[in-house]
């Protein structure tokens, strides 16, 4: 059989756009003699769709979208088409399925429920959708295909980053059931180290089974999830057939006669990448970097796109994060659509407006120099009486903070720009940043980001020639809002306390058994209770792009008003 695999990038809630897309794609799959067409989970709705899910004529017009595509079949005749939509519960007013349906010649020839509903981390389809009562295959083009919808198939506890052990496996129910020919549509987030989870996963089911499996997954970013497609095919040894791109959409034809290339012995027996758990050591991931890379460059671009915003203003500091925020930026929506700005104070070094001015030359984005010395000097004066007698403290670090915070503001008002707030996660774990000052903008880009990756980052961009400054490289890292400040007046060594943020919380440790992996204790302990006693900052801060397992935002929810790391 030929399948077209759509790797295609939705838009939540567009339901007219979704149709389009998905009819383009559709007629162009009959031109190339496909025999199926396979779209993403609920792509005529976009992942995820949230509470668009509880409006009753929303519900409503999924359903006419629906019944439009089933319709659009009949143009095309022996053509099938497998799309994911949101479907009513029938005989339930308020029940909800997320579905898979297979149409053929203006017939629903099945409509698959997603059995496992996601209930961690970034995922709460329990509050959205029931469970399937049953989990049927179907017979299609001399093939009996097992459908399944994404955490339908991630139950190999074996497979790392799988979080959630069920009581079942529909991959290996679909297997009893005759299933010649697996199919999952998938809508899978990125995170660092899941593609290659993902390939396991995969090729694990297939060789387990030795029944071919096709997987295609979304691309695009919507919020602060980032998709990052991988669609795959492999045949029943778990070999590789195709490999569709990462971070971009794609769309073309896998024959489900095709089998994996040979295996050919190399160095430790494989011929190259890393050897899969459950499949073929035929693969070599992309790298890690690289990945996070990309994936901010498509978070930002689809951020802006989304949301209406074709320029962006970035505050430049000559430090560190704002030089890789900024090329980011210029990188994902061009060098014309940025506005740099850097705004000293009477603490700022000349080299940070040296360094920023370089940066902005080298990008060729606009550049300007506010100084915010008169407005500072304005504020002290304005508080001098009501601050009578009491020293200079952070209070005054802050001020020049939220100064530059408003003209950022001041900026994207009047020029219709997204403000890209810089902040990284290490800086955002602690607190070390100030609400409605460096926290003020519309999009975090590198809130996810430690402190240490942002040099990996900077690294990584410098690849083919210098860019970021060496000079914004070297530094010793400062707010640069009292003489002679570095962030590690404050904080821990970044190496150190990115390794116990990360231990915290990706990993989710306590205190107590991160001392126990060789810590010191008294440090442990600050950095526990300064990422708790911030919670407050966080649920203020704009959304920020999620490339770790465990971000800040809707996959964390902690309570503001407790106390819980004493």
């Amino acid at each position: 059989m030929r399948i077209t695999v759509a790797q295609l990038n939705p838009v939540v809630g567009d339901l007219a756009g979704n149709y389009s897309r998905l009819e383009q794609t559709f007629s162009a799959a009959r031109r190339d003699g496909a025999d199926l067409v396979v779209f993403p989970e609920l792509f005529i709705v976009g992942y995820p769709p949230k509470d668009l899910l509880d409006f009753e004529w929303f519900i409503k017009k999924t359903g006419e979208t629906a019944k439009a595509i089933v319709e659009l079949t009949r143009k095309s005749p022996g053509l099938g088409i497998l799309f994911g939509a949101p479907l009513k519960r029938e005989g339930d007013e308020n029940g909800l399925y997320n579905s898979a349906v297979l149409a053929c010649d203006g017939e629903v020839l099945l409509e698959q429920h997603k059995s496992l509903l996601p209930t961690y981390d970034v995922f709460d389809e329990a509050r959205y959708f029931d469970p399937a009562g049953e989990i049927p295959v179907v017979r299609f083009k001399g093939e009996v295909l097992g459908i399944s919808i994404c955490e339908d198939a991630w139950t190999d506890s074996e497979i790392g980053q799988v979080k959630k052990k069920y009581r079942h496996d529909p991959i290996a129910e679909l297997a009893k059931k005759g299933s010649t020919l697996f199919i999952n549509i998938s809508a899978s987030p990125f995170n660092v180290g899941k593609e290659i989870v993902r390939y396991d996963l995969i090729c694990s089911h297939a060789k387990r089974h030795g029944i071919p499996f096709l997987y295609v997954n979304q691309i695009g970013a919507n919020d602060e999830l980032i998709f990052d497609g991988r669609s795959i095919f492999v045949d029943g040894n778990g070999d590789p057939v195709r490999i569709f791109p990462a971070f971009k959409e794609a769309v073309g034809i896998v024959d489900t006669n095709e089998r994996g290339p040979a295996r050919v012995p190399g160095r430790d027996g494989h011929p190259g990448g890393i050897p899969a758990k459950g499949g073929s050591p035929l693969y070599v991931p992309q790298e890690e970097i690289e990945s996070v890379y990309e994936a901010l460059l498509l978070g930002v671009r689809d951020y802006m796109r989304k949301c209406g915003f074709s320029k962006s203003v970035v505050g430049l500091s000559g430090g560190i994060d704002s030089a890789v925020t900024v090329c980011v930026a210029a990188a994902a929506v061009g060098r014309e659509n940025v506005i740099g700005i850097n705004m000293p104070s009477p603490f700022s070094s000349k080299g940070s407006i040296d360094d920023s001015r370089e940066l902005a030359e080298r990008l060729g984005i606009q550049f300007m120099v506010v100084p915010i010395d008169a407005v500072y000097a304005s504020y002290l004066e304005t508080l001098r009486g009501p601050f009578e007698g009491r020293a200079p403290d952070v209070t005054e670090e802050n001020i020049q903070a939220r100064i530059r915070g408003n003209i950022l503001m001041g900026f994207s008002n009047k020029f219709g720009c997204l403000l890209l707030s810089t902040g990284n996660k290490s800086e955002l774990s602690t607190g070390y940043c100030t609400l409605y000052g460096d926290m003020s903008g519309g999009l975090a880009v590198i809130a996810d980001v430690p402190k240490t990756m942002v040099y990996d980052l900077a690294e990584y961009i410098n690849r083919h020639g210098p860019i970021i400054p060496k000079a914004t490289i070297e530094k010793a890292p400062s707010a640069e809002l009292r003489p002679n400040q570095t962030d590690q007046d404050t904080l821990p060594p970044y190496p150190l306390l990115d390794e116990i943020l990360s231990l915290h919380i990706e990993k989710g440790l306590s205190a107590e058994e991160i001392v126990s992996k060789g810590f010191d204790p008294e440090t442990v302990r600050w950095v526990v209770r300064t990422v708790a006693r911030n919670e407050y900052k966080r649920k203020q801060a704009a959304p920020g792009l999620r490339v770790t397992s465990k971000a800040f935002g809707i996959g964390r929810r902690m309570p503001l008003a407790a106390r819980y790391w004493e």
